[in-house]
This record gives structure tokens, sequence and C-alpha cells, in this order.
């Protein structure tokens, strides 16, 4: 779970009516994030472009190396282990001429 200063945290009505000044604070480094509260519960969160970016670029790098992992689990199969790809297609009653 992430953590809140309390001046990160702001309602959504008080939003509304100070949009420019927070995006201000957030643009010009003053706060790293805005969280954005709705009846009192967590609703959306205001980042830095560069953060959000970069945020991006991690999770497509994590998801490149859990499939990377994925890869090298699947290539420690032994041969005897391999499954005939017409019997794959045989169990799940499918047909290469369909």
């Amino acid at each position: 779970m992430v953590a809140y200063s309390q001046n990160e945290l702001v309602s959504a009505t008080e939003m509304s009516k100070q949009f420019g000044e927070y995006l201000s604070k957030i643009k010009d480094g003053i706060l790293s994030k805005v969280a954005i509260l709705k009846n009192n519960k967590l609703n959306a969160v205001i980042l830095p472009v560069e953060e959000y970016e970069r945020m991006v670029i991690a999770t497509q790098k994590l998801e490149e190396l859990e499939m990377y992992e994925e890869l090298n689990r699947r290539l420690q199969t032994p041969k005897e282990e391999y499954i005939d790809g017409k019997d794959v297609l045989k169990r799940l009653n499918l047909s290469l001429d369909d």
C-alpha cells in the first residue's frame, strides 16, 4: 500500500475548485502526487508525466521478465514430457481442418 502525506490528500470538491493550483504543485515538484478522495475513499492519483511514464516502462519490463522466466522454465521441460500438438487438439475437440 502506498502512503500519502496529509498534504497529498485532497477531496474531489477541493480538487475541482483548485485544480490549477494542485497541477502547478505537481509540475513544480512541490508535491510528488495528489490523491483524490470522494466520500473519504481514494478514487484517483495525479502524478507528474515523467513518473507515470517511468511506471509504465517499469511495468513493461516486469512483464517481459516474467515472460522470459516462463520461457526458461518451459525450456527446462524434458522432451519426454512434451505433449504432441495433435493430442492437444484432440483433447480440446479441435481440428486444424475447421
